[in-house]
């Protein structure tokens, strides 16, 4: 039977062509049939187009994190597999590097990988009538945050409709556990173990020192308001895609219905990455 596999790329980064080669050549020994994102065409041999997610059975993301986080969302909650391999620096949410994409491919069309379920967010802006407007979908972080003038926000912030805080910060980044270890980390938010389902809210800069970042429960409901928003005032969803929170419209967050799932193979556990890619613990990793 022939497994369908798309592929998505960020054409950026040298080793892609070495890598969409690989896969030319050995994806129909491998019983794949495959077909290419729109941007990819032209630098394959091949016409099959990849424009939805009901086309594939498995997912392969060709970049960095960006590029991972970009074909989660293409996705849009189905549940298929995805392989990201890392062709930059970081790929922290990778599965392998260019180099060792070969053998990974052949463990992957002989099934010998895990699957990790990693909870994605589902959020959606309303009017005060209560009309929807844009709904976002993410994989890291949803956040808000100051348009192009050096101001700061007034926040409200609600769990299940009840405040948490009203406060005065640049933004504020509503994260999942794989998010942890992004733009929420850097805002001083704690790490999570990607298998602990939950909902990390963190303030970015705000002013004052009796506020700090909060782990709430995965089925918490997140209202976040905008007070006197004078100038523009942005949502963005993994920092990639995003939308104008309007004068009066709130954003809620919550849980999306389906997660997103990572394939990742033996020794690339998450604290292995941390110790590796994030120099977790302030000493460098020799390997072995």
């Amino acid at each position: 039977m022939t497994t369908r596999l798309g592929v998505v790329g960020h054409q950026g980064y040298e080793g892609l062509s070495e890598v969409l080669r690989t896969l030319q050549q050995d994806a129909a020994g491998h019983g794949f049939s495959v077909r290419f994102e729109e941007a990819l065409l032209g630098g394959v041999n091949s016409e099959a187009k990849l424009s939805r997610p009901d086309q594939v059975d498995a997912l392969i993301a060709l970049g960095g994190d960006g590029t991972l986080l970009r074909a989660s969302r293409f996705l849009g909650g189905a549940r298929v597999p995805v392989l990201g391999v890392n062709l930059g620096k970081l790929g922290f949410l990778t599965a392998c590097n260019h180099e060792e994409f070969p053998r990974a491919f052949a463990a992957f069309a002989r099934g010998e990988y895990t699957v990790q379920e990693r909870m994605a967010l589902d959020a959606t802006t309303v009017s005060e009538q209560g009309t929807i407007g844009v709904r976002l979908r993410a994989l890291n972080d949803v956040v808000v945050h100051k348009g192009g003038f050096a101001r700061v926000l007034r926040l409200r912030v609600f769990v299940d409709d009840e405040l948490i805080s009203a406060f005065a910060a640049d933004g504020v980044v509503i994260a999942t556990p794989t998010g942890s270890t992004a733009y929420s980390l850097s805002a001083s938010g704690p790490i999570v173990v990607p298998s602990l389902d939950s909902l990390i809210v963190t303030p970015v800069a705000p002013h004052t020192l009796a506020l700090r970042p909060t782990i709430l429960p995965p089925g918490s409901v997140l209202r976040v308001e905008v007070e006197d928003a004078a100038e523009s005032v942005l949502v963005t969803a993994d920092g990639q895609v995003g939308s104008a929170l309007g004068v009066g419209q709130r954003l809620i967050v919550r849980r999306a219905e389906s997660p997103v799932l990572l394939v990742q193979f033996d020794g690339t556990s998450f604290f292995t990455r941390l110790r590796r890619k994030l120099h977790w613990g302030g000493l460098d990793e020799r390997d072995q």
